[in-house]
């Protein structure tokens, strides 16, 4: 009996001391992009005309442990063994053995992003025009174009063509050699913001020649400059989204819906409870996220009774259903928006729902 007792005790010990390579998700809060949030609307708009709302369209979050935390066998087991709980590999967290300043960082700015896509995509769909350029999005450090391009410069053409499209940037600068000179025609980000500020039009352009460097990923060697390249807008209106400590790109779908709703006569909801998760590109096309298992549970404890759920997740979302919770299947915000009219309308039968095959 006493070593029994006495092994119980280390192997306790053990695994309270010892740490495993693993992370933690579970359910994180939830808000309604139609009302507030720490004392102030979500969305907040000036400049344009914009309509009472009802009912809810809330998008959801995961909580994660810190990149630096360091999980035990003990909490490991007890998050296997908790329904509503995740333990992940920590590399599937935080790859590449990012810090927790770089992940808060890569975080943020994807939220950013994630924002102005959901203001583009939801005033097209309201056909309210939004100009748009590619331009320098980041510099990588050590690059051919370090201290030569910056992040925020409009990239007007490669070589004398035009760009339209940041890929265009990248299928331009591959068609040379590494070792031959390329020729960027810019607006300046300082150029850029002044007008913008004064609302006109760039007058001043630069030619920037950088010569191209070597590709280090595996594969075939291809010409690079070190730069990735985006987009920027200039709405004619003003669209602030108003929530702190929030990252990530999946709030997307909810805050272009959101807008949408501001901006429209009459409730999308119809006064029902929403929630709902999923990234947005300019054109309105939905994508996949991480963690939606949470996501689902976080919103029915809310008291969601929709969930809209991106398709490429349904599958997974509907291995474990929150029960009262209907899981909607969207591909575009064009899909959300059916889903929307048939739900205020009463009319649910014909939801496309998902299911375990998607």
């Amino acid at each position: 009996m006493l070593a029994s007792t006495l092994m119980l005790i280390a192997l306790l010990c053990a695994g309270v001391l010892i740490p495993v390579p693993y992370s933690e998700m579970s359910p994180g809060p939830t808000v309604n992009t139609l009302g507030e949030h720490g004392g102030e609307p979500v969305l907040q708009i000036s400049g344009h005309k914009t309509y009472e709302t009802s009912g809810h369209l809330n998008m959801t979050t995961v909580r994660v442990t810190s990149a630096d935390y360091r999980m035990n066998l003990v909490e490991a087991v007890y998050g296997w063994l908790a329904h509503d709980n995740k333990v992940v590999p920590h590399d599937t967290l935080y790859p590449d053995g990012k810090t927790e300043e770089e992940s808060t960082q890569e975080n943020a700015e994807e939220f950013s992003q994630s924002q102005e896509s959901a203001k583009v995509a939801a005033l097209k769909e309201l056909d309210i025009p939004v100009e748009s350029w590619v331009i320098v999005s980041t510099v990588v450090k050590g690059s051919p174009a370090e201290g030569r391009l910056h992040a925020g410069d409009v990239i007007k053409a490669v070589d004398g063509t035009a760009v339209k499209e940041p890929a265009d940037v990248a299928e331009l600068v591959t068609k040379h050699k590494p070792g031959e000179n390329v020729r960027f025609t810019i607006v300046p980000a300082k150029e850029q913001a002044a007008a913008e500020k004064e609302k006109r039009a760039a007058a001043r352009t630069e030619k920037v020649t950088i010569t191209t460097g070597t590709s280090d990923d595996a594969g075939e060697k291809r010409a690079v400059v070190g730069i990735s390249a985006g987009t920027d807008h200039t709405f004619p209106f003003t669209v602030d989204i108003k929530l702190a400590d929030v990252g990530g790109p999946s709030a997307g779908l909810m805050f272009a819906l959101g807008i949408y709703d501001k901006l429209t006569p009459g409730s999308l909801t119809g006064g029902r409870f929403v929630a709902g998760t999923g990234t947005i590109d300019d054109a309105g096309k939905v994508g996949p996220i991480g963690g939606v298992e949470m996501k689902t549970v976080g919103a029915r404890d809310k008291g969601a009774e929709f969930f809209l759920t991106p398709a490429d997740n349904c599958a997974a979302a509907a291995k474990d259903t929150p029960e009262g919770l209907t899981l909607v299947k969207v591909d575009t915000i064009d899909d959300a928006l059916d889903a929307l009219k048939d739900i205020r309308g009463g009319d649910t039968a014909d939801l496309p729902k998902c299911t375990a095959k998607g």
